[in-house]
C-alpha cells in the first residue's frame, strides 16, 4: 500500500511519482491511497508510522519508509527480495 499524493497514474508530487516508477518494476500489485481528498487518512498514517512526510510506503502491512527508502532498497537489491513473493503470488493467479 502507498500512502500518497495523487493516484499511481496521476501523481500530484515528485516524491510520490518516484516511488511509483520503482514499485513498478517489480510487476506487483500496487494499491494506493490518495492522501490529499483525505485529511483525517493523513493524519492518521502519519501518527501510525511515526513518519512526517508522504508518499509512504507499506509491505505486507509493515512500514517501509518513502520514495528515498524505497530508491535505496531498489537499487541495493532489498527490495527485489522483499516483493518477490508477491509477484509469484500474482503470475499463480493469472
Amino acid at each position: 500500500m502507498i500512502y500518497m499524493k495523487g493516484v499511481p497514474d496521476l501523481p500530484r508530487c515528485g516524491f510520490s511519482a518516484l516511488a511509483v516508477r520503482v514499485l513498478k518494476e517489480y510487476d506487483v500489485p500496487l494499491s494506493a491511497r490518495n492522501i490529499l481528498e483525505d485529511p483525517e487518512l493523513k493524519n492518521a498514517v502519519k501518527a501510525y508510522s511515526a513518519w512526517p512526510t508522504f508518499p509512504q510506503i507499506f509491505i505486507k502491512g509493515e512500514f517501509i519508509g518513502g520514495s528515498d527508502i524505497i530508491l535505496n532498497m531498489h537499487q541495493s537489491g532489498e527490495l527485489k527480495e522483499k516483493l518477490k513473493d508477491m509477484a509469484v503470488k500474482q503470475k499463480r493467479s493469472m
